[in-house]
C-alpha cells in the first residue's frame, strides 16, 4: 500500500487535515502538533512513526491504515460519541485549540487515562472478565475484522492468551488463517511468534504450513525486532534471517584503542547481569534508539520558518509508571550518552544478546577486545561515577532480582540434550524411570488422574519437550522467547508492547562454571546408587509439588520449590565440578537452571502488595514445566551414570 495519504484523512485528535504521523498501537493518524504530545507520553502509551520518513514494514503500515479507515478512533472516543457528552461539556480538541493546554490535556486524557474508552460492567472477578475477552479475541482473529480485535485489546483481552480448550493462542489462529494484519496487531500488543501450542508448533510453523511464507518470514523478523532495530540504528543493515543470520554486531573503527581496566570492568559487569535485568536494559536502550530516531525525523520534517518551541521536544525517555523509579532514572540517563558512547553500549548489548542466545560462556576481555565498552559510556554502567543517581547495572527489578530466579520460559539452548536426542523424552519414559527409582509410579498416576486440568497441563509439557528436542538439531530454528512475568497480567492498553528478546537467553549463561571445559580430564562419576538415592529425594518433593498444584494449595509452592532446590543442589554436588562429557554438563545445566526457574515461578504464586493478581493457571503451568524439566534432567543423569558404571 502506498504511504501517501488521501486528502480526506484527518488527525484523530484535532481534525487537522492530512496527518503525517501514525500511532501504531492505537491505530490512528495524527498531525505534527498532536504527535508531539503522543511522543511525550512514551512508547508504553503511544508508538509513533512518521508515515513517509520512517521505514515501515509494509504489512504493519497496512494494518494501521486499515484500522484507521474502519473507525479505530471511535474506540478511544467512545463516550464522546454519546449525545449526552455534549451536554456535559465533554468535547474533543479542534484545529483552532492551542497545543498547550487544550490539545495536550485532551490527548493525555484520551490515551493515558483512557477517559473515553467504553467501560465494561463492574464484576467481582476481573480475571474472569479478561479471560472472557481473551477468548473472544481468540475467536475473532480468524476473521479480517481488525477493529473488533483492537476494541477487545483495549478492554483487557490478552494477546498472548493460551486457550486451554484449543491448545493455542490467538496468534496461532491468525497465522493458520493467513490473517496478516491480525498477526501484526497481535504482535504490537505482545503476542509471541515463537510460543508453542499444545502440539509444539509455533505461529511461524503454522504460517509456513498454510503456504503463508511472507507472513512466516515477517513473524521471524518480529522475533528479532529488538536486536534488528539496534543493528540498523548503527549500520543501516539488518540480518538475513532467511539464511539463518540472526545477528549483526557492528564494530567501532577505533575498537582497539581503549583497553583500560575500567573498560574491562564495565564489560564484565554488563555480561554478569542476570537475564531478566539484561532484558530490561536492552528494552530500555531500544526505547532510547526509538526516541533518538524519532527526534531526527521530527527535526527533519518541521517547518523551520516557525520556531520549534521546547514544548514539542522530548529530551529523554518519559516516565513509565509501570517501572520502578530506579529503572526510570536509569532510562533517562541514557539521553546523556553522546553518539560514540551510545554506540558502544548498543554494540555491547548486541554482542551479549548473541552470546546469551548461543549459550556461550563469558569470554575474557582479551578475547573480545573489539567489543569492549569504551569512553565515558563505561562510567555510566559502573559504580565509580554519578553515584547520586542509580546506575543501570544496579537497577532494581519490580520483581525478585536474584540472578537466575527471573529467567524466562525461553531460557533454552540448542544443545541441551544433544547426546540424548535420538528420540524425544516422553512423559511415559519419565514415569517409567520414576517407577524404577522410587516405586511411586502408581501414586503419581493416581494424583495426575485426580484432576483433568492438571493432566492437560502435563500433556502440554510433554509436547513442549518434544519441540525443544527438535530445536536442538535445527540451527536455524527460532527459540521460544515468551517472557510471561507480569506481561500477561497487564490488561488493556496500559501494558507495554512486547519487545522480543529473540531467544537470547541460553541455559549456558546461568551456570557459567559448567561452560568451556571441553579439555578437562573427566574425574570419576558418582555411583549409580548415589544418583538414584538423590533422584528419589527429588522425585518425592516433585510429588508434593504436584499434589499442591492439584489441590490449588499455592502457598505450598515456595516451600516445595525450596526443598526441590536443596535436593537438586545435593545431587549436583555428587558430580565433578568440571565433567568432561558434554552430555553430563548439559544435564546438570538443565537440572540446576530448572531448579532456579522453579523457585522464581513459585514466588509468583504469592501476590505482592500493590501488584496485579497473578494468573494462577499460567503460573501453575510454568511450575509444572519446570518440575518436568528437573525430572527429565535427573532421568538423563541416572541413564548416563548407569551406562558409565556398567562399562
Amino acid at each position: 500500500m502506498s504511504k501517501r495519504l488521501r486528502n480526506t484523512e484527518l488527525c484523530a485528535d484535532c481534525n487537522v487535515p492530512e496527518p503525517r504521523w501514525a500511532s501504531v498501537n492505537r491505530g490512528v493518524l495524527v498531525c505534527d502538533e498532536c504527535c508531539s504530545v503522543h511522543r511525550s507520553l512514551g512508547r508504553h502509551s503511544s508508538q509513533v512513526r512518521h508515515l513517509t520518513h520512517t521505514p515501515w514494514p509494509p504489512t504493519q503500515l497496512q494494518m494501521v491504515q486499515t484500522l484507521y479507515s474502519n473507525g479505530s478512533n471511535s474506540i478511544w472516543e467512545h463516550s464522546l460519541l454519546d449525545p449526552a457528552s455534549v451536554m456535559s461539556g465533554k468535547r474533543k480538541a479542534n484545529p483552532q485549540d492551542k497545543l498547550h493546554p487544550n490539545k495536550s490535556e485532551f490527548i493525555r486524557a484520551k490515551y493515558q487515562m483512557l477517559a473515553f474508552v467504553h467501560r465494561m460492567p463492574c464484576r467481582e472477578d476481573d480475571s474472569s472478565t479478561a479471560k472472557d475477552l481473551s477468548k473472544q479475541l481468540h475467536s475473532s482473529v480468524r476473521t479480517g475484522n481488525l477493529e473488533t480485535c483492537l476494541r477487545l485489546l483495549s478492554l483487557g483481552a490478552q494477546a498472548n492468551f493460551f486457550n486451554p480448550e484449543r491448545g493455542n493462542s490467538p496468534l496461532h489462529v491468525a497465522a493458520k488463517a493467513g490473517q496478516v494484519s491480525q498477526a501484526e496487531l497481535l504482535t504490537v500488543y505482545g503476542a509471541d511468534p515463537g510460543a508453542p501450542d499444545s502440539n509444539g508448533k509455533t505461529p511461524i510453523d503454522y504460517a509456513r504450513e498454510a503456504g503463508q511464507h511472507d507472513l512466516a518470514d515477517r513473524l521471524v523478523e518480529i522475533q528479532y525486532e529488538l536486536t534488528d532495530r539496534l543493528a540498523f540504528y548503527l549500520c543501516g543493515r539488518k540480518p538475513d534471517h532467511k539464511n539463518s543470520q540472526h545477528f549483526i554486531v557492528p564494530q567501532m573503527a577505533d575498537s582497539s584503542l581503549d583497553l583500560s581496566e575500567l573498560a574491562k570492568a564495565a564489560k564484565k559487569k554488563l555480561q554478569s547481569l542476570s537475564n531478566h535485568l539484561f532484558e530490561e536494559l536492552a528494552m530500555d536502550v531500544y526505547d532510547e534508539v526509538d526516541r533518538r530516531e524519532t527526534d531526527a525525523v521530527w527535526l527533519a520534517t518541521q517547518n523551520h520558518s516557525t520556531l520549534v518551541t521546547e514544548t514539542t521536544v522530548v529530551p529523554f525517555l518519559p516516565v513509565n509508571p509501570e517501572y520502578s523509579s530506579t529503572r526510570n532514572q536509569g532510562r533517562q540517563k541514557l539521553a546523556r550518552f553522546n553518539a560514540h558512547e551510545f554506540a558502544t553500549l548498543v554494540i555491547d548489548i548486541l554482542s551479549d544478546a548473541k552470546r546469551r542466545q548461543q549459550g556461550n560462556s563469558v569470554a575474557s576481555p582479551k578475547d573480545n577486545i573489539e567489543l569492549i565498552l569504551k569512553s565515558v559510556a563505561i562510567r555510566h554502567c559502573s559504580d565509580s561515577q554519578d553515584n547520586d543517581q542509580p546506575d543501570y547495572d544496579s537497577v532494581a527489578s519490580d520483581e525478585d532480582t536474584d540472578p537466575e530466579l527471573n529467567s524466562s520460559k525461553g531460557d533454552r539452548t540448542k544443545s541441551l540434550d544433544s547426546d540424548l536426542s535420538d528420540s524425544p523424552i516422553t512423559m511415559q519414559e519419565y514415569l517409567e524411570v520414576k517407577h524404577a527409582l522410587s516405586a511411586s509410579e502408581a501414586k503419581i498416576q493416581k494424583l495426575m488422574k485426580a484432576n483433568n486440568n492438571l493432566s492437560d497441563e502435563l500433556r502440554l509439557m510433554q509436547k513442549k519437550a518434544s519441540r525443544f528436542e527438535k530445536q536442538s538439531s535445527m540451527p536455524e530454528s527460532d527459540y521460544d522467547n515468551t517472557f510471561y512475568d507480569s506481561e500477561l497480567e497487564d490488561s488493556g492498553l496500559c501494558r507495554r508492547g512486547r519487545l522480543r528478546s529473540s531467544g537470547w537467553l541460553g541455559e549456558g549463561s546461568s551456570i557459567p562454571e559448567l561452560d568451556g571445559l571441553e579439555t578437562e580430564s573427566d574425574p570419576t562419576l558418582p555411583s549409580t546408587e548415589d544418583v538414584i538415592r538423590k533422584t528419589e529425594q527429588i522425585t518425592k518433593n516433585i510429588q508434593e509439588l504436584l499434589r499442591a498444584a492439584q489441590e490449588n494449595k499455592h502457598d505450598s509452592f515456595i516451600p516445595c520449590s525450596e526443598r526441590i532446590y536443596v535436593a537438586v543442589t545435593e545431587m549436583a554436588a555428587l558430580f565433578p565440578k568440571r565433567p568432561r562429557s558434554e552430555t553430563v554438563r548439559s544435564s546438570l545445566r538443565l537440572l540446576t537452571s530448572s531448579a532456579y526457574r522453579l523457585q522464581g515461578e513459585c514466588r509468583k504464586a504469592v501476590p505482592s502488595e500493590g501488584c496485579p493478581r497473578p494468573d494462577m493457571q499460567l503460573v501453575t503451568q510454568q511450575v509444572i514445566q519446570c518440575a518436568y524439566d528437573i525430572a527429565k534432567a535427573a532421568k538423563q543423569l541416572v541413564t548416563i551414570t548407569t551406562k558409565e558404571n556398567t562399562n
